[in-house]
């Protein structure tokens, strides 16, 4: 037995319509392919696989998190148990991100196993891809009371046999949003794995919305909002509310299937405050580098400095240069101020600097406001 589909209440519909409608602005907004495009997906990538992390407590820094999607060398600051963690997740969400494309996609136990053995290979001793053997808890403030206990393994398989039939076939009328929110629970409350289980739910969620044509993962996903520290504390809250410390599927998932569509609510917010930010911003430093003479292109570099920092490389790549090209380009900025250096040898990267600095915190000021949550502020 899992945990049913609810019944969804006239609150929930109109978050959905509104979430919906979000949605569907930033796609046609898409829809002309803009140039900055690709970077704001890496940053929107980057941001998930730090958040979806750092609910486990691995930490990296959003450097780290950039140069992790760039397949960039990450600094000394991130462990190598540390990285090995972040680059599996990345693996693992990279796949995701490639399953809307798969014509002969099929949800499985083996797909889940999969994704599973990427995001815990580094740890041999968790059994990556394999189903627990005995008993799990997870700890809690005190460590003879565990926060959550999962069931006993004797009946992973078989529930687990049933959550694949129900991806393939449950509740297929349902609502996107809802049908990934409760995969989402139910995987997590098999725990069947012993340890990486909060993870692969998570990519689970981003996967089920990914099949149904949910703009791109890294637009849709909301793990950069629950990486955030206060909502951290929401998101295992509203997972305890219904599972009151074990797996307990004759509950009623209804306020986990809200927070869930809160939590997608505010981060189309947040994606929507970085588009428009992103508009006025590339626009700005667009007239910025023709006043001082610059060719279009090293507008991209600029931005990518604005996001955090810019590699040589990854700017050469993006616009299709060669490493002479690059080089003087950077140079060119640097000379002018606009750019500076940081660090040495494979981890040089570039800064804003100067007037560019003032136009992106312009930009920013522009667009910056509070989030909203839709039940809460009707």
């Amino acid at each position: 037995m899992l945990y049913a589909m609810p019944t969804l209440d006239a609150a929930d519909a109109r978050v959905l319509d509104e979430l919906s409608e979000m949605r569907s602005e930033l796609r046609a907004q898409l829809r002309s392919k803009p140039r900055w495009e690709g970077q704001l997906r890496r940053s929107l990538f980057a941001a998930a696989i730090q958040g979806s992390n750092t609910i486990e407590n691995i930490t990296i820094s959003g450097s780290d998190a950039r140069a992790l999607v760039e397949h960039a060398p990450m600094s000394t600051e991130a462990g190598e148990e540390t990285q090995q963690a972040v680059i599996g997740y990345r693996d693992a969400m990279t796949y995701v991100r490639q399953t809307p494309a798969m014509g002969f996609f099929d949800y499985s136990e083996t797909l889940l196993s999969a994704l599973h053995f990427m995001i815990t290979k580094y740890q041999p001793s968790k059994w990556p891809g394999r189903y627990r053997a005995g008993g799990i808890y997870v700890s809690g403030g005190d460590p003879l009371e565990p926060a959550y206990t999962g069931p006993d393994a004797e009946v992973v398989p078989g529930l687990m046999g049933e959550l694949v039939e129900w991806l393939r076939s449950g509740d297929l009328d349902a609502p996107a949003y809802a049908r990934a929110a409760l995969a989402h629970l139910n995987l997590v409350g098999i725990h069947p794995w012993r340890d990486g289980n909060g993870r692969t739910a998570r990519a689970l969620h981003t996967t089920v919305l990914a099949r149904v044509g949910e703009l791109a993962p890294e637009f849709s996903s909301i793990e950069e909002w629950l990486g955030d520290q206060i909502n951290t504390v929401r998101y295992y809250q509203a997972l305890r509310s219904v599972q009151q410390g074990r797996f307990r599927p004759e509950r009623d998932a209804h306020p986990w299937l809200r927070f869930v569509f809160s939590a997608h609510h505010q981060q189309a917010q947040r994606v929507k405050r970085r588009y428009d930010w992103t508009v006025r911003l590339w626009n700005d430093l667009a007239r910025l580098a023709g006043d001082q003479g610059l060719p279009e292109r090293v507008v991209s570099a600029l931005y990518a400095a604005a996001l955090g920092e810019v590699r040589r490389t990854t700017y050469q790549q993006d616009e299709g240069l060669s490493r002479d090209q690059a080089i003087r380009d950077i140079q060119a900025l640097t000379r002018a101020r606009l750019l500076a250096p940081r660090g040495n040898a494979t981890t040089r990267v570039y800064t804003l600097g100067g007037a560019a600095v003032d136009v992106a915190e312009a930009a920013a000021a522009a667009v910056r406001g509070p989030g909203r949550d839709p039940y809460e502020d009707a």
